[in-house]
């Protein structure tokens, strides 16, 4: 058919006894967005990289416009229209955004690269997609939504039929996710179609014409998203009816027992004399737009951001960490934002990955034993409901989702007193965002400290008892999560703009 750009057909994937993708059947019409949901490890990241030529399919065929395709690497099929912008951006960082828009297809003059066309093309670009962003620009020096707009317009300027978006706004404010609806919605009058991955409700129903919805890999429905709702879609992912987004944040805290007084950072971003207390056995939420600060707060607490002045004090004793592992020492522990940059190793296993930051505990007469690291990881696997074949799989081998679970319970191995979590849910399905709210509320019942850090207003206002608000890199209030509202967060959040 004409109108269709993508059509997979009867695709199956096993990875040893474990199969992936088991005779799915999908199609993408021209000009219009697919929502692809599921829950972690439901086979659509690997659907996505069979189509990608990352992994060869073992039965299935794809066809591009009408035309059997089956792409060698990701060269091939963004050469030939097809792109993906990816959940853990693949960028080179200390590079500009110029050479990262033309990284493999340089222009050149006589010979030498063009670096005037370059530039000129890099603005064209962005003006035509009614961006604003230099091509000049350092890319580390770029917050993450930043970089992830640069990775959609180079995706554009493929002249790509098809675009991959996999959860592209687990990183973007309001005002951002807006201005990618825009963008999404201006390339589909030019024809262009995408896939949209997310595990975001609201927003499938936001942006997409159709929905597809994969669970162990088999495709479980596919139906316009006029036809359905949200408790169709929730059914069809985790098999039953969730009746609430949220468990119940039944935890009762105690005395304040954690502080942060007039704290200052040394280098830019500087935050100015952050100042509050938290109760034992209270969740405390952080809420903030994109570079408000909310990270390098937690960074600070945690010893990876040097302290200018001020202090933070837990039990009544004055606490200065030099380092992460002086955070550690006194019982702190950190789930950061990126897992791929700096939440774990990623060429190696999950029982590494669980035990590394724990090694004193799994000794026996001064050596480590294998054993009690197989235990351990064992041990989180089952707590945190890790979907994996064994605990010697690569973590890059999971889906987002499970390697977060990974990470968490790499830090419960710790019993950590005082739990800094930014962004916990970042790329995780529905059923399994629920099990880690239920984790956190248990932590907090247990007497643990919980701060969290999210950009998830609903969840944030689901999961916290009081919430700060951070504005320009200073705190504008703090509000008590029963009788505030997603306005009254909204109005603090721009107090400093």
């Amino acid at each position: 058919m004409e109108d269709l750009v993508l059509q997979i057909k009867n695709l199956s994937k096993s990875f040893g006894k474990n199969k992936v993708l088991d005779g799915i059947n999908l199609e993408v019409k021209k000009g219009a967005v697919l929502g692809l949901m599921g829950e972690n490890g439901a086979g659509k990241s690997t659907m996505m990289k069979c189509l990608f030529g990352i992994y060869a399919k073992d039965e299935g065929q794809f066809l591009l416009c009408g035309k059997p395709v089956n792409f060698k690497n990701p060269k091939e099929a963004l050469e030939s229209g097809v792109a993906m912008v990816h959940q853990e951006l693949n960028q080179c960082l200390d590079r500009s955004v110029c050479d990262n828009l033309f990284l493999g297809r340089y222009p050149k003059k006589f010979g030498v690269i063009d670096e005037a066309k370059m530039l000129k093309d890099a603005n064209n670009l962005f003006a035509s997609l009614n961006m604003n962003v230099n091509p000049r620009t350092i890319m580390r020096t770029m917050s993450v939504s930043q970089r992830q707009m640069v990775e959609i317009a180079k995706a554009v300027s493929y002249d790509a039929k098809i675009i991959v978006l996999d959860e592209p706004t687990s990183s973007l404010t309001e005002n951002e996710v807006h201005k990618l609806f825009q963008i999404v919605n201006n390339l589909k009058k030019k024809g262009v179609s995408f896939v949209y991955i997310s595990h975001k409700m609201d927003e499938i129903f936001q942006i997409c014409d159709q929905v597809a919805v994969l669970r162990d890999g088999k495709m479980i429905m596919s139906e316009d998203t006029k036809s359905t709702d949200i408790g169709k879609l929730i059914t069809a992912m985790v098999g039953r009816s969730l009746d609430k987004r949220f468990p119940d944040v039944d935890n009762i805290p105690g005395d304040y027992i954690f502080e942060v007084n007039n704290l200052k950072t040394k280098y830019p971003p500087v935050l100015e004399d952050i100042s509050f207390k938290v109760k034992k056995g209270e969740i405390f939420g952080i809420y903030g737009l994109v570079g408000a600060g909310r990270s390098e707060l937690l960074e600070a607490m945690f010893g990876v951001r040097t302290v200018a002045s001020g202090y933070m004090s837990y039990n009544g004793k004055k606490l200065h960490f030099s380092s992460s592992r002086d955070a550690m020492d006194h019982s702190f522990a950190f789930v950061t934002e990126e897992r791929k940059l700096n939440g774990m190793f990623g060429k190696d296993t999950i029982r590494f990955n669980t035990v590394i930051t724990n090694l004193d505990a799994y000794k026996k007469f001064g050596v480590l034993s294998n054993q009690m690291m197989a235990e351990a990881a064992s041990r989180e696997i089952k707590r945190m409901h890790t979907k994996c074949v064994s605990a010697d799989e690569l973590i890059t081998s999971l889906s987002g989702g499970n390697q977060q679970k990974v990470i968490i319970g790499k830090w419960m191995e710790r019993e950590p007193e005082v739990f800094l979590l930014d962004e916990p849910t970042r790329g995780i399905d529905v059923g399994a965002k629920y099990e880690i709210y239920q984790l956190i509320i248990k932590m907090a019942k247990e007497g643990k400290t919980i701060i969290v850090v999210s950009s998830e207003m609903p969840e944030i206002l689901g999961i916290t008892n009081r919430i700060a608000v951070m504005s320009n890199h200073r705190l504008a209030g703090i509000v008590d999560t029963q009788t505030t509202d997603q306005e009254a967060l909204l109005k603090l959040s721009a107090k400093y703009l």
